[in-house]
């Protein structure tokens, strides 16, 4: 590790800085899905630039979707709620998660809860007019309770949704929220570059990382773990290091790449735009990638996929000049989006069993025979298309490899609700 390349938005122009270490906090990529928690700037660009660089990306394919997304939003809308007694009830007034988990019901994990929403949603019991989503009522608690614990779900969905917690429901459904997988690193924050090889200098933290403490499927709040815990021994490590590394001799022309990029994207004068292509990359993520998965429509996203990089050859960008150029930047980072979207499906298509974040329809079960291994995909030019699985033009450049489970005081068992 040598340095970064920065991109100062108010100037539009770039600065080389030479470091003996380097943290990676960049967070997740929650925006390749169009109904999503994250923010706008969540495009994924820490784990694209690594992948870029020949590093690996662990576990792409598990992606945690949160139930209680505000329907047609996304803003999250926390499972404190179901905690103090709010109940998800779909168009016939029903407590459907009865009949999916009854022992633990509207308290089971996030997955199941946004599986079996949509479910309800897909079985034709879904609320509203175009049924497409369900209720979260809490009607009948105190409005005072519900003032002293819960005053964020009241305000986000009195200012956003126009409903009146009192004593109406609330319409929420399944938000893309959290990326399990990310840039491999051990309990130290060190990058790896394949399964065991440390990259000297280089640390990851946060939701940009996979550690991996969560495996397939992170519980509620243990992202602070990749925060605080992490982003803690990112910084010792990253410091301790520096103290006794030597400088890695920047190359000739560290910014070259970076310029390069820079310069074709702003002066392309193509005919598709930024926006339009993003917009349907994220509603074919939402439609196949979602929390129902199978062959036919992974293959589908890949399909799709291959049409937009195609087309994103073809971009312009209206705005020609380098201050505060948004209109530049959204470009770059649709080109992030294209790439970890094609990863994210690749390792989902290829891991043929549903375990935690990742369910496949079509093979419904875990098998931990086959699949109880962490999938790793670099970015290889010269890796050859998997013919048996999808169409050459879809995973050509993608070689994935797996990485073992290391199994300490617990090993996973089946989950019986």
């Amino acid at each position: 590790m040598a340095g970064v390349v920065s991109y100062d938005l108010a100037s539009g122009e770039l600065h080389v800085f030479q470091a003996k270490s380097v943290v990676f906090a960049t967070g997740g990529a929650g925006k390749v899905f169009k109904t999503t928690s994250n923010a706008h700037t969540l495009t994924g660009d820490g784990m694209g630039i690594a992948f870029r660089r020949g590093i690996p990306l662990e576990d792409m394919e598990f992606f945690q979707f949160h139930p209680t997304g505000l329907a047609g939003l996304g803003i999250l809308l926390s499972e404190a709620a179901r905690g103090e007694g709010a109940i998800l009830r779909n168009s016939e007034g029903e407590r459907f998660m009865e009949r999916y988990a009854p022992t633990i019901k509207d308290l089971a994990p996030r997955d199941i809860v946004a599986r079996s929403m949509a479910n309800e949603v897909r079985e034709g019991r879904g609320c509203g007019p175009n049924k497409d989503y369900v209720l979260l009522d809490l009607t009948h608690l105190e409005p005072a309770h519900i003032d002293a614990k819960l005053p964020d779900i009241t305000e986000f969905a009195r200012t956003y949704l126009g409903v009146e917690p009192y004593t109406e429901p609330v319409p929420v459904f399944p938000t893309a929220h959290y990326a399990m997988g990310g840039i491999p690193t051990n309990i130290s924050a060190e990058v790896l570059q394949d399964n065991d090889t440390v990259v000297p200098g280089l640390y990851a933290a946060g939701e940009v990382a996979c550690v991996s403490v969560h495996g397939s499927n992170r519980l509620g709040t243990n992202s602070l773990l990749d925060i605080n815990v992490f982003g803690k021994r990112a910084g010792i490590a990253a410091a301790e290091y520096a103290k006794t590394a030597d400088f890695v001799e920047l190359p000739a022309d560290p910014e070259a790449y970076t310029l390069n990029l820079l310069d074709h994207v702003r002066t392309a004068d193509g005919t598709e735009k930024v926006a339009a292509i993003r917009k349907e990359l994220q509603d074919t993520m939402d439609a196949n990638m979602q929390v129902f998965r199978t062959a036919d429509t992974l293959n589908q996203v890949l399909k799709d996929i291959a049409s937009f990089e195609e087309r994103y050859q073809r971009i312009s960008v209206q705005d020609k000049g380098k201050r505060f150029n948004l209109d530049l930047l959204e470009a770059v980072e649709l080109g992030f989006l294209l790439e970890l979207a094609k990863v994210m499906t690749v390792a989902a298509l290829h891991r043929e069993e549903s375990r935690g974040g990742h369910f496949r329809e079509d093979f419904p079960e875990r098998d931990d025979e086959k699949f109880m291994k962490h999938s790793m995909a670099y970015k290889d030019e010269h890796a050859p298309a998997d013919g048996t699985a999808v169409s050459a033009e879809a995973i050509a450049g993608i070689r994935l490899a797996t990485k073992p489970v290391v199994f300490t005081r617990y090993e996973p068992m089946v989950r019986k609700y």
